[in-house]
């Protein structure tokens, strides 16, 4: 096992991949006490058997850069092959704003090709590799050096097998005419806005039992307070202090720094200093927002007509359609979207791309009329009018 600890021996491998029409990429990281990813490990492999072409990359080596990496990702003549890439992806875009491309994800194309609903790597192992896999080494400290030989082996996994998978899943695609539909899927992962957080609008992750505007807007100014402080502290939100108590805070409205005291969830640490300061300053803003900057939730879902009917065909003809398909339900059209079609909603995913060549052109065609559903012995058939 291979462990490329020096920016030459990283430049070399990457030339070497270079030449090959794919390569295979994992990482291993720390978040639990850090805003942002601490990267530890970075495991690439391109086409081999076993453990051959296969590499452990060390991000924490002294003077080890990662830019012949971030060339590799450039080159769009090699498909770098990720499972389950938004974490790995978010990584690599915060150090270097760059993304691989081209760009192929496991567990999306897996889904696509009727393995269910974000099935794990473990799974694919199983039923594609036809091995298991050690995961004794799942939950361990990254940052610790040296690496032990299990942790070597359980990293290394993740990549040589991949290539296996990877293989089998691009040729199922191709053979089904389904690689425009990965494509639609992995734009979102590409997309710069799926990971940069604005502060203004950290507080619609914040669960709450009420929609009054006033009460939002101090929610609103928390939040942000937060999300800022952790970003500039690189520590995790939870750490400044948490929903709970963001909510608590917002519904008491503390004046003082004695005020504070009387909190039951506030952290210890929180009640003093600079985060203390951020919280009464954010309750005094968010007390004083004009009725104008108030937030609004979208409350458009609350006051559809659904026609409760219509939606129940749907359901049925969404059925008809996974079964034809093999691909997950909850892909295709989560239960949200069959209830706004029913209300006459347009403006729904499951309307658009290659949901509306699955499934959205004949509830479109049910909606209107132009086709009913009928029983055939255990499954159901589209009837057109």
């Amino acid at each position: 096992m291979k462990t490329i600890t020096t920016t030459d021996e990283l430049e070399t491998f990457c030339q070497e991949a270079a030449q090959h029409p794919y390569v295979t990429v994992d990482t291993e990281f720390l978040r639990e006490r850090t805003y942002f990813s601490k990267l530890c490990l970075v495991q690439l492999a391109y086409p081999g058997k076993d453990n051959e072409n296969a590499v452990l990359v060390d991000p924490l080596a002294d003077g080890l850069s990662l830019e012949p990496l971030y060339a590799l990702f450039r080159n769009e003549s090699v498909v770098k092959v990720f499972h389950a890439a938004r974490q790995d992806l978010e990584i690599f875009w915060v150090d270097a704003q760059v993304f691989p491309t081209p760009l192929f994800d496991t567990q999306v194309a897996a889904m696509v090709c009727g393995f269910g609903e974000q099935v794990g790597y473990e799974t694919l192992v199983r039923k594609i590799v036809k091995q298991g896999l050690d995961k004794t080494s799942r939950f361990t400290d990254w940052s610790r050096r040296p690496l032990s030989d299990a942790q070597k082996t359980y990293a290394l996994a993740d990549v040589t097998h991949l290539r296996q998978i990877y293989e089998h899943l691009a040729a199922e695609l191709k053979r089904t005419e389904r690689s425009h539909w990965v494509a639609e899927e992995l734009q979102v992962l590409t997309d710069p806005a799926t990971y940069e957080i604005n502060p203004r609008d950290a507080w619609r992750r914040v669960k709450t039992r009420t929609n009054s505007g006033k009460f939002l807007a101090v929610v609103r100014e928390l939040a942000a307070f937060r999300e800022t402080y952790a970003k500039t502290n690189n520590v995790p939100r939870n750490r400044v202090f948490k929903d709970d108590a963001l909510v608590e805070l917002a519904s008491t409205k503390p004046r003082s720094a004695s005020d504070l005291g009387n909190s039951r969830l506030l952290l210890r640490e929180a009640r003093k200093g600079a985060i203390a300061d951020g919280i009464l300053e954010a309750i005094a803003k968010g007390v004083a927002c004009r009725a104008s900057d108030l937030p609004q939730v979208d409350k458009s879902r609350e006051k559809m007509q659904v026609n409760p009917a219509l939606a129940d065909l749907l359901r049925v003809l969404l059925k008809a359609k996974t079964e034809a398909s093999g691909v997950a339900a909850k892909l295709i059209a989560p239960s949200a979207d069959l209830d706004a079609i029913a209300a006459g909603q347009r403006n729904v995913p499951a309307l658009n791309g290659w949901r509306l060549e699955v499934f959205g052109a004949d509830a479109l065609r049910l909606c209107n009329g132009e086709i009913a559903l009928a029983a055939k012995g255990q499954s159901v058939k589209v009837v057109t009018l």
